[in-house]
This record gives structure tokens, sequence and C-alpha cells, in this order.
């Protein structure tokens, strides 16, 4: 009955609230085409008025595939031996890094497969000495996506000169988290969570993010992911639709998913949802739903995402770095791949904040709030 009572609410009511709770989402999720437009409506206007017409670059370098998981959805789990594991090195990172001062990016994110060997740490932090020497008074994010860490190596990073960090939960549902996961140490939904709030207790900008369209998930487990994410706070979300690997153990559940079309759509709405719930976060374009649309980022974009990550990876290692299939733009040459950005966003409407780190204002505001 309360459900029939939220299904006959207008979606201009819904979206107007001062706060959504869960059927509010839910029906919002469910919402029909003509009924969804409202919602993108509502949303780029959100994005408008808090953060702007502007779309901030990243610099992606996904510098190593070699992780010590085995996360059942992920191309480069730890036991898909058709994978060819590489590092790459210090100086072609550099090289990289320096791409994107020149080009007045003003931001690089560093990602890799997730380890905690001491020989992964040091040189990760030796890298961040590098970096930090390589710029030398100019300021620049540097924000890290490479899984839980101690709090001896968060602050060791902190240090060195990260001050952003991303750490997807992939699904805040704790029964679903855990059909995603190995039943082992390595994979303890509780610690990715402790992991998540030390980050934010030592005054990085923190994100997380969700997968969508997984097979098992349903709209409310999507709603309670929203709200997840506002109720703890993020500074900046990345997430995408889930798209299967054949090398992986959830690729046998790949008739059970909803079309890629409507994969793309839920995540649409999510990106939306999420601008209208958390006005003044930072959201990614996320190139998974390039990979479901053509112009599936310059969409993201008009619906309230304002991050968008240019990949600096050099060509050779990016055949490599294969978390799901069919990933756009794996043999596009930086520059390219920095053009093409370009007009995407030109066609989405929006500038580029050249030179500018776009820290989030939501960050801003927490940490006011903290001190």
């Amino acid at each position: 009955m309360k459900l029939d009572r939220y299904m006959s609410d207008s979606i201009e009511n819904i979206v107007n609230k001062a706060s959504l709770q869960k059927d509010d989402i839910v029906r919002l999720l469910k919402s029909e085409t003509d009924e969804a437009q409202k919602i993108y409506k509502k949303a780029e206007q959100m994005k408008a008025d808090n953060v702007g017409k502007k779309t901030f670059f990243r610099g992606l370098l996904e510098f190593s595939n070699i992780c010590a998981k085995n996360c059942f959805y992920c191309g480069i789990r730890r036991e898909n031996g058709n994978t060819v594991r590489y590092f790459m090195k210090d100086d072609e990172i550099l090289e990289q890094v320096k791409y994107a001062i020149d080009n007045r990016f003003a931001s690089v994110v560093l990602q890799s497969g997730e380890r905690t060997d001491r020989k992964f740490i040091k040189r990760v932090s030796s890298l961040l000495e590098k970096i930090a020497y390589l710029v030398g008074n100019q300021e620049i994010g540097i924000t890290l996506s490479m899984g839980e860490q101690s709090r001896e190596t968060f602050e060791q990073w902190f240090r060195a000169g990260a001050n952003r960090y991303l750490l997807r939960i992939e699904a805040s549902n704790k029964a679903l988290y855990k059909k995603l996961h190995p039943s082992d140490a390595l994979h303890d939904y509780e610690r990715r969570l402790q992991a998540i709030k030390m980050l934010q207790d030592m005054g990085y900008q923190t994100g997380t993010g969700v997968m969508i369209g997984l097979p098992f998930q349903t709209y409310e487990d999507l709603a309670d992911d929203l709200l997840f994410m506002k109720n703890n706070d993020i500074d900046m979300a990345g997430m995408g639709p889930y798209i299967e690997h054949k090398d992986t153990p959830l690729y046998k559940y790949r008739h059970q998913l909803p079309s890629k079309r409507e994969r793309f759509v839920l995540s649409m709405k999510m990106v939306a949802i999420l601008r209208i719930m958390m006005k003044d976060i930072n959201i990614a374009a996320t190139t998974a739903m390039q990979t479901l649309d053509p112009v599936g980022r310059e969409k993201a974009l008009k619906v309230g995402a304002n991050v968008i990550m240019p990949n600096l990876t050099p060509v050779k290692y990016r055949g490599g770095y294969l978390l799901y299939e069919d990933k756009p733009c794996l043999d596009e040459e930086v520059e390219e791949c920095q053009s093409c950005l370009e007009a995407r966003i030109a066609m989405a409407g929006d500038e580029i904040g050249y030179d500018e780190l776009g820290t989030s204002r939501h960050y801003h505001q927490r940490m006011h709030r903290k001190n």
C-alpha cells in the first residue's frame, strides 16, 4: 500500500523534496522514459546551481594490473591466468604525469590492482615523492585508487603527497557484497567500510562507488547504495554499469542481467539522483557508460556528473587493464583521447576546468564541520 502511494506521487513532487527517502528513490529508479527526463532536468539544474557547468579533467594512469584479490566480477582478479601482468616503470609514469601538468589537467589518478605487500607500499611512496619533486611548487590533485590499506600506509601516502582516495564499495548491501567476493580475509565487507572511514578521518577527499545492474541486485539495493553514499558523507563518487568479463566467475550469470540499454539507463538515473541528493560532491562520468552508449559520458555530464578521466596509460599497457570487456579507446593515444574528451565536454554544454584542482565542494564543507 505504501509503495502504491509513492507510485502515484508525481516525479516533480519527489525530486523537489528536501530529503529523499528509500521509497522515493525506488520510485525514481522505476520511472518511465518521459518521467526520467524530469529527473534529468532537475539534476542538470542542481549541477549548474551548486558546482557549475564545468567539468574537471583527472588524468588516469592504470600503472599496474597485478592484484592480490580475487573478486568474482573483475578481469584483473588474481586467478585470471589469461591476463598479462605489468607494472609501469617510474619514468613512464612520471612522463604521463608531466603530460597532465603540461596540458593543464591539475589532477591525476593513480590506479592499480590491490596489494598490501611492503615492496608495493614502498614503491608507491617513492613514486609520490618523485611526483612531488616533479611538480615543485605547483599545486596538483593526486587521487589514489589501490584498495584497502592499513592506517599506517594511508598516512604514509598522505604525507608523500596523495590527497584524494577512491575506494569503491561496489555493493553496499552486505549480502550482495558477499556474493561478489570470496569468503576469505582479503574480502571483508566491514574492513572496507572501516577503510573508508579511516580515509575521511585522515583528511583525504574520499570517494566511493558502486556497480549498477549486477546479478542479484534489486531497485531497493540501488536505493540503499545512494543512501549509503549520503549517510557516509562522501566527497566524490565513481559509479557505472556492471559489464561482464568472460574470465570471471560472475560471467555465468550473464543471462540474468538487465539488457545493456537497461543498465545504461539505470546508471543515468543513479548519477542524476545522486546529484539531487548530494548537490556539491564530485561525480565522475565513467568510461563504462561510454562502453554501453557511444555518447554515454556526455549524457552523464548532462545529468549531473562533473568529472571526466582522460586515460593517460600508454597504449601498450591498456589491453592488460580490462576490468570488464569492450572497454573503449584501447588503441587511442593520449593526445587523441584528450581531444576526443574536449569535444565530448563541449557537446555536453560544459567548459573544462583547466588549471583547477576541482576540489570537491562537499569536502570543504565536511572538513569545516569536522573542525
